[in-house]
């Protein structure tokens, strides 16, 4: 329970994370969480955070009646498994701007909403979240949040709350999607499942032709593309709402083209990064293993994705076929409006 009082929360630096929503205490779990940690962390959740266990549990308006003015922030949305996380980190740049990776807190209210949460308290929760991340290292700069893809439910509300906010809204092609799933075994089976019931319970699915039995008949790789394609149905909706500040990209093209992406999103975010900082970035940030650290290239991940594909060939074809072919009778476009080469 929150025992807290505005004095409690004034001394709150930024190191201090915003990282659980207590809805029934209407509480803020407030962590010590320093950029080198932040940095490090794959994802901003409590297997990879220490502090998470020993919080400061403080009532959310004296956490907001403490907080600072925010910093301008930006958001990229995924699909998952398409290099967010080495985009994420390559907006860690100290004195231009800070990322945040899959936040917590922004998991815990999509819990709280599905658990049928008031839409209004919700709304006004959402808005104090952001405020509360928004909160820079270094005077002057940006925080570009990078949620989880469970948290796609909130994008519209998270984008119309910041107006000003640039977006990137990035995803792996089909066919190499389903290959990484298959080659995460067992496990990458049950999350692509999970993932479509709290796609299902977010009305983000859609009438893409199926009733909701239907979804227990599916492969677990039918299944996975059902959910990329609500995604991507999402993407598309995004990107003609808000053209000028919606960016679509894939995550091979990314790769391919590192320096030229760095430069479009880094205008888009209003991140100042000359064209020596973009070379540091792609000649560290991108050939290091985004989760796990250690040399990884773009070779590397070409060979791993020829490993995974040659293992799965047949399923992922076939499963690839049947999603195009579920994507053109429903209107839904496989390659989303507003690609950032394109603009």
């Amino acid at each position: 329970m929150a025992t807290s009082s505005p004095q409690a929360a004034a001394g709150l630096t930024p190191d201090w994370l915003p990282h659980r929503y207590d809805a029934g205490h209407d509480a803020v779990h407030m962590i010590r969480a320093d950029r080198a940690l932040r940095r490090n962390a794959p994802f901003l959740i409590d297997e990879h955070l220490p502090g998470a266990a020993d919080p400061r549990v403080l009532r959310r308006i004296d956490v907001m009646a403490a907080a600072p003015k925010p910093a301008p922030v930006n958001f990229i949305f995924h699909s998952a498994y398409c290099c967010s996380t080495l985009l994420a980190n390559a907006f860690d740049r100290p004195g231009a701007s800070s990322a945040l990776k899959e936040p917590q807190i922004l998991n815990d209210l999509v819990g709280w909403r599905q658990r049928g949460g008031d839409p209004k308290q919700l709304a006004v929760v959402l808005d104090n979240a952001m405020t509360l991340l928004a909160r820079p290292f270094e005077s002057g700069e940006r925080i570009v949040i990078k949620p989880s893809n469970v948290v796609n439910g909130l994008a519209s509300a998270m984008l119309a709350m910041r107006p000003d906010a640039g977006c990137v809204l990035l995803y792996a092609p089909l066919p190499l999607f389903l290959a990484s799933i298959a080659g995460k075994g067992m496990w990458g089976r049950l999350w692509v499942r999970d993932l479509l019931m709290k796609q299902l319970k977010d009305s983000l699915v859609g009438d893409l032709g199926f009733e909701i039995h239907d979804h227990l008949l599916q492969t677990d790789l039918q299944a996975a593309a059902v959910g990329w394609l609500a995604q991507h149905r999402l993407f598309g909706q995004l990107a003609a709402r808000w053209p000028d500040r919606i960016r679509t990209l894939n995550s091979e093209e990314l790769l391919d083209r590192p320096e030229e992406a760095m430069t479009r999103i880094a205008a888009l975010f209003g991140v100042p990064l000359e064209p020596s900082a973009i070379d540091e970035i792609v000649a560290g940030v991108f050939r290091r293993h985004a989760k796990f650290g250690g040399e990884f290239t773009r070779e590397d991940r070409l060979a791993e994705q020829r490993e995974k594909g040659a293992v799965h060939a047949e399923e992922v074809e076939k499963v690839s076929a049947w999603a195009a072919e579920v994507a053109r009778n429903a209107g839904v476009e496989m390659t989303p409006p507003g690609d950032l080469f394109a603009a």
